[in-house]
C-alpha cells in the first residue's frame, strides 16, 4: 500500500462568498478513528454487513463531498494538488444544478425533481434510490454524517456547542447535505434509517473493519468548506482523510474513493467541480493522471451500477448525455461512453436552477413521474421498479406544471411526515407543514399541531382538485 503524507495549507486566496466566517481549524477528535463528544451523536455500536460482493473493478466505493467551490479555487489548494498525484483528476466533472440540496438528492436518487432551494423536503416511498439497487444484490451500505445527533435523525438541522471556539452554539449539521434521509424509502424503513449514521459510529466501524461496500460521507459545515475556505478543507483532509488512506480497514486495494464537491460557487458559469478518484483500487498506471471525460453526479451512480451489474433507477443514471461511467471502470465492464469530453459544446448548461418543473418546485409543480422503464443502464440489468409504482405515469403523460406559489400554496412534499428515531426506534408524530425547518435546531422532526396537520391536508386536497396529485404521487 502506498503511503500518503500530510501536506501544508498555506494559500490564502481561496475564500468564497459562502465562506464568510474566519475560523481556524481544530480537529474535532483525536484521530479519524476516535470517538468524540464534539460529534454529539452517541456511539451506537457497529453495523452488520453481509459477505463482500465482488465487483468487476472495486469492492468498496466511498464518496466524500465538499461544498460550494469553483474548480480553479480547489485547484489552487496544495492539498488537492498533492492528492491529485495519488489518484485520477476528473477535470470535466460537473454538478447537475444549484443550490446544494438538489445535488445531494440527485446523487442518490438519479434526479433532483425540480428542486431549486435548500428547504425541507421528503420524497415518497415508491421513489427509489441507490439503496434499492445495492440491497437487491446484497451489497452493504451506509452514510456517515458528521455532527448528526443520532442515527436516522430527520430534523432540518442540529445546533450544538461550538467546539471550535468553546463559546456559544453552532449549526454544524444540516439535512440538505444528507441526500438519503430525504427519501421516505430510507427514512420510513427502520433498518435503512439506522444506516444513516454519525461520525462516532464511523470511528467504531473503521476500527471494527465494518465499513460497508458503499458509503456516502458528509463533513460538517466548517470541515466541508461551506462556512469556511478551501484551506480549512485542506486542514480537515490532512487530519481526517489522508491518515485513512493508509488504513487498510478503510482503504484497501479494492477501494475507490470519490472526493468531489456538491456544486461550484460562481453560479453564472457552468457547474464544473474539482473531482479526484483515490484509493487502493485505482490502477497504479493511472495514478497522477487526468481524465477529461465529461462526468456528472449521475456518473457515480452509473459507475457503481456498471461495477456490480446492478439495475438502474431509469433517471439521470440512464441519460446518455449525463451518465458516462468512469473510464477505468467502463474499460473493464465493456460500457461505451458517449465521447463528450473537455470543453465540448455538447456539455449542457448545468447551472440552471428554478425553472425546471418537478414535484419539489412549487412554482412549476408536477407530480412524481415513474422512471423510464425501457432505459438502458450501465449495469445491464433493467430498471428497478418499486412496489406500488404507477409505471403508466411517465414524464410524457404528466399534466403541465402548476404554479402553486402564485396560488399561495407550497409543494406537499415540504410537509414533514414526522418520522423520528430519537430512541433508536421509529416513532411517527403528526405531520408538520413547513418548507424550511421542522424539528428546529436540536429536536427530531415531527410535531403535534393539529392545525398544521389540517393545513397540510388542505394543501393535498387542493392539489387533487387541480388534478396534479395522482398515481405515484399519492403516498401520504
Amino acid at each position: 500500500m502506498r503511503s500518503f503524507l500530510a501536506f501544508g495549507t498555506t494559500v490564502a486566496f481561496a475564500s468564497t462568498a459562502y465562506a464568510a466566517i474566519a475560523q481556524s481549524f481544530l480537529p474535532p477528535a483525536a484521530s479519524p478513528e476516535s470517538s468524540s463528544a464534539n460529534y454529539t451523536g452517541q456511539t451506537n455500536g457497529t453495523i452488520s454487513n453481509g459477505p463482500v460482493v465482488q465487483g468487476k473493478v472495486f469492492d468498496r466505493f466511498i464518496q466524500i463531498w465538499i461544498e460550494n467551490t469553483d474548480f480553479a479555487t480547489a485547484a489552487s489548494s496544495p492539498v488537492f494538488q498533492n492528492l491529485s498525484k495519488e489518484g485520477i483528476l476528473l477535470d470535466s466533472f460537473y454538478a447537475v444544478t444549484h443550490p446544494s440540496e438538489p445535488n445531494y438528492i440527485a446523487a442518490v436518487g438519479g434526479d433532483f425533481f425540480g428542486s431549486a432551494d435548500d428547504n425541507f423536503y421528503h420524497i415518497p416511498q415508491n421513489i427509489s434510490t441507490v439503496v434499492d439497487l445495492l440491497e437487491a444484490k446484497n451489497i452493504s451500505w451506509a452514510t456517515y454524517q458528521e455532527n448528526m445527533p443520532y442515527d436516522g435523525f430527520t430534523g432540518f438541522n442540529f445546533t450544538q456547542t461550538d467546539y471550535l471556539t468553546g463559546n456559544g452554539t453552532y449549526t454544524y449539521y444540516v439535512r440538505k447535505h444528507n441526500g438519503l434521509i430525504i427519501f421516505d424509502s430510507v427514512t420510513n424503513v427502520t433498518d435503512r434509517a439506522l444506516r444513516v449514521r454519525n461520525f462516532n459510529d464511523f470511528a467504531n466501524d473503521v476500527k471494527a473493519d465494518d465499513i460497508p461496500q458503499w458509503s456516502f460521507i458528509t463533513p460538517n459545515l466548517v470541515n466541508d468548506g461551506h462556512d469556511t475556505t478551501i484551506d480549512f478543507v485542506g486542514d480537515w483532509l490532512n487530519f481526517w482523510l489522508i491518515p485513512l488512506l493508509n488504513e487498510t480497514k478503510f482503504n484497501n486495494n479494492r477501494t475507490v474513493i470519490l472526493l468531489t464537491f456538491d456544486e461550484n460557487e460562481t453560479q453564472s458559469i457552468n457547474n464544473r467541480i474539482y473531482t479526484l478518484v483515490l484509493g487502493g483500487g485505482v490502477p497504479e498506471n493511472l495514478r497522477g493522471t487526468t481524465d477529461s471525460t465529461f462526468y456528472t453526479h449521475y456518473s457515480a451512480l452509473s459507475s457503481v451500477e456498471a461495477n456490480w451489474g446492478l439495475q438502474s433507477l431509469g433517471r439521470g443514471d440512464t441519460n446518455t448525455t449525463m451518465n458516462n461511467v468512469f473510464e477505468f471502470v467502463a474499460n473493464v465492464t465493456g460500457w461505451k461512453n458517449n465521447g463528450i469530453s473537455g470543453n465540448s459544446s455538447d456539455i449542457p448548461l448545468l447551472n440552471i436552477t428554478g425553472t425546471i418543473p418537478g414535484p419539489l418546485n412549487a412554482a412549476h409543480y408536477i407530480p412524481f413521474a415513474a422512471p423510464n422503464t425501457s432505459a438502458v443502464g450501465a449495469g445491464g440489468q433493467g430498471v428497478f421498479v418499486a412496489q406500488g409504482l404507477n409505471t403508466s405515469l411517465s414524464a410524457a403523460a404528466l399534466p403541465g406544471p402548476v404554479n402553486l406559489t402564485a396560488q399561495g400554496q407550497i409543494s406537499p412534499w415540504g410537509t414533514d411526515p414526522g418520522i423520528n428515531y430519537a430512541n433508536g426506534t421509529k416513532v411517527i408524530a403528526s405531520p408538520t407543514a413547513s418548507s424550511t425547518s421542522p424539528g428546529g435546531s436540536g429536536g427530531g422532526s415531527g410535531g403535534s399541531n393539529a392545525a398544521v396537520g389540517a393545513r397540510a391536508g388542505a394543501e393535498v386536497a387542493l392539489l387533487v382538485g387541480l388534478g396534479v396529485v395522482c398515481g405515484v404521487a399519492m403516498l401520504f
